[in-house]
């Protein structure tokens, strides 16, 4: 049976999404179904994937947070992964998490492939017996 992916990717930092997206892609079986869902950022996530929970088997949740000047970085990163894992162990569903946090830019740069780890853990999960 096919498994189906949902991929909620935050392009608040168009060119690192694009990355994330497409070193996800290239992981995910060619065989599974996969759809792409755009959120304006890591805080929409949760949400996005909480609305289509019971439609796909597993899940990436692709995105960036850049450190600023103030406190945002760590309310914003701290409570969007505490809340796709709150959803991952209560529906025993996996959902990879692809949320880079970097200190600048050019940390994200370097990250912008980390999708693919995110879509190995998921694939990983749905593989167990």
């Amino acid at each position: 049976m096919k498994k189906k992916y949902l991929i909620v990717i935050a392009d608040y930092y168009k060119d690192i999404s694009k990355g994330l997206l497409k070193s996800a892609k290239d992981l995910l079986p060619k065989t599974s179904l996969i759809k792409v869902i755009n959120v304006p950022g890591v805080f929409e996530i949760p949400i996005t994937i909480s609305k289509n929970i019971k439609r796909h088997d597993g899940f990436l949740a692709l995105g960036c947070v850049i450190k600023g000047q103030t406190p945002h970085f760590d309310f914003i990163s701290k409570a969007s992964i505490d809340a796709i894992m709150k959803l991952a162990v209560e529906n025993k569903k996996p959902i990879g998490n692809g949320i880079i946090t970097c200190l600048n830019m050019k940390q994200a740069i370097a990250r912008k492939k980390k999708g693919r780890e995110a879509a190995e853990a998921v694939i990983s999960v749905l593989s167990q017996k």
